[in-house]
């Protein structure tokens, strides 16, 4: 499950997450700490993009990891 795989991968990913979504300050990233769902909800808030979409993008950043 991709919820598992974001909080085990969080440390490796965390950094090209910031990089793909520079609106994510470092306080924001420590508060997500790993959590699939708060990081999709952030980026529904900051970039208006639908739930769908933040997964989808969410996915491909893990897949590249």
């Amino acid at each position: 499950m991709r919820k598992e795989e974001l909080k085990g991968k969080w440390n490796q990913v965390k950094g090209g997450i910031k990089e793909k979504w520079g609106q994510l300050s470092d306080d924001t990233l420590l508060e997500i700490d790993g959590n699939y769902e708060q990081l999709v909800g952030t980026l529904q808030e900051l970039y208006g993009i639908t739930k769908e979409e933040a997964e989808k993008q969410v996915n491909e950043v893990l897949d590249l990891n």
